[in-house]
């Protein structure tokens, strides 16, 4: 079985395999300050709560972009599941053309959702990743990764209203009523919700004429079902496709 690890700045989502077979999965908050101990009996706690021997796990693949958590996620694999983890970087294989001008400062969920939605899809793509930042990604039909953009994340962005406008209550991200909202909570909710809809879809067109060819557009992040179902030009929702991501780049790598 394989143990797939996304450390986000805000969530971590965990995934284990069996193959191709996604047995489980689960999100976590991420924290620097957790000990290798605390997160690998926590991990176990979750497989044995999943009715899944952790025992059998013999590979773990990591993508952070918390660079302090490398050493604490090497310790924790090594002690709980005795094996070496592979992160993603240098020197992983991903089997994708890295077209940026210094291809060590594009992220690894970046690169990691890119590989996995071209593998899905076979397709000139447009990737729009909701987490703590908002990323737009460019994948070429042939299957290179062309660079991107980068927003403020929808949580952040709540966050900054609540704690800089003394006014403004915290409010939960969720489809109000109208689009003119008739109440404080309403009218927060629409700028949130439709705001980002907007951002989306007037990013990714602008995007499609300048790429020059025909894009599908996929999200993913746990807040993408909502902003998708309000979007004009988002095709498809993958909420794991990093996970997804991870188990193809471990393969191409240690293909057994």
């Amino acid at each position: 079985m394989l143990l797939a690890i996304d450390v986000g700045n805000t969530n971590t989502v965990l995934g284990v395999f069996e193959g191709r077979k996604l047995l489980a999965h689960w999100s976590l908050e991420t924290r620097a300050r957790r000990s290798a101990d605390e997160s690998g009996t926590l991990v176990r706690q979750l497989f044995a709560w999943s009715g899944i021997d952790a025992s059998q796990v013999s590979a773990v693949i990591i993508s952070s972009v918390v660079p302090p958590l490398q050493s604490t996620l090497q310790k924790m694999s090594e002690a709980y599941f005795k094996t070496a983890p592979v992160f993603v970087g240098p020197g992983v294989k991903t089997g994708m053309p890295i077209l940026y001008d210094n291809p060590r400062q594009v992220g690894a969920d970046r690169i990691v959702n890119a590989v996995a939605a071209f593998e899905k899809h076979h397709a000139g793509l447009i990737v729009v990743d909701f987490g703590t930042a908002t990323t737009f990604d460019a994948v070429s039909p042939k299957g290179e990764y062309l660079g991107g953009a980068i927003g403020p994340g929808i949580g952040i962005s709540m966050e900054a209203l609540f704690r800089n406008a003394s006014k403004l209550p915290r409010v939960e991200f969720s489809r109000p009523p109208h689009v003119v909202g008739r109440n404080t909570v309403h009218a927060m909710q629409s700028g949130l919700v439709y705001g980002f809809v907007s951002m989306a879809d007037g990013m990714c067109e602008r995007m499609r004429e300048e790429l020059g060819f025909p894009a599908k557009i996929i999200a993913t992040g746990e807040m993408a079902p909502l902003v998708a179902g309000e979007s004009k030009v988002i095709q498809d929702v993958d909420e794991l496709l990093m996970l997804e991501g991870l188990r193809i780049i471990y393969g191409r790598n240690y293909a057994t």
